[in-house]
Order: structure tokens, then C-alpha cells, then sequence
């Protein structure tokens, strides 16, 4: 699967993105897309997944703040967040993982997008 990651930008503080994450090659019902984000100097981090289905799981820290969305007919996986702060600035990767179990592991997920950049100014 190949994932590519888009819609980052700069956004004061309170405000909204929505990422997306559009997949192609082996794409199927029995894989789970995942966001993950990465801030300098820090581990990447487990954002929020979604099954084929549309079940998702969230991190604690951000779950009252962003939805994970997707859209089947056009392979395609959003990330909407909502009342962004400074410390969401980080750079924001999308995967996927075959199977129907969540994992929040960056190891887990095979396949990764390039990323996209989010700054939050205060």
C-alpha cells in the first residue's frame, strides 16, 4: 500500500486542519489506517485509527479534539482536529496495517506516508 499525506499547514492556536491520506496499490476491507505524529526530539506517537468498517480508536490525549474519517470509494483517510495547541505541532504520518485489531505501535504498521507538517503558533 502506498499512502500519501497531505494538508498541514500553519494555523494559530484554537484553530482546525483536516489531513488526508489518500492509499493505492493493494488496498482491501482487512487493513486499519492509522495517523501518527512525530514533534522534534520526540518519539512518534499514536494519533487515531480507523477500520474498513469505520470503527476507530483514539489516543487519550487528543480524542475530544480530532475525528478519523474515511472514505472507501476514494481510498481515502482524514484527520480533522479541532482546537489545535501548540504542542500539536509535529509532523503528522499516516499507515496502514493489515488485520482488524487496533495497535497504537508505530512497529505495527507496514506501510507509511512521507508526512506532512503542522505548526500550531501560539
Amino acid at each position: 500500500v502506498q499512502l500519501q499525506a497531505s494538508g498541514g499547514g500553519l494555523v494559530q492556536a484554537g484553530g482546525s486542519l483536516r489531513l488526508s491520506c489518500a492509499a493505492s496499490g493493494r488496498t482491501s476491507s482487512n487493513y486499519i489506517m492509522g495517523w501518527f505524529r512525530q514533534a522534534p526530539g520526540k518519539e512518534r506517537e499514536f494519533v487515531a485509527a480507523i477500520r474498513w468498517s469505520g470503527g476507530t480508536y483514539y489516543a487519550d490525549s487528543v480524542k475530544d479534539r480530532v475525528t478519523i474519517s474515511r472514505d472507501n470509494a476514494k481510498n481515502t483517510v482524514y484527520l480533522q482536529m479541532n482546537s489545535l495547541k501548540p504542542e500539536d505541532t509535529a509532523v503528522y504520518y499516516c499507515a496502514a496495517r493489515s488485520g482488524i485489531y487496533y495497535r497504537t505501535e508505530p512497529a505495527d504498521f507496514g506501510s507509511w506516508g512521507q508526512g506532512t507538517q503542522v505548526t500550531v503558533s501560539s
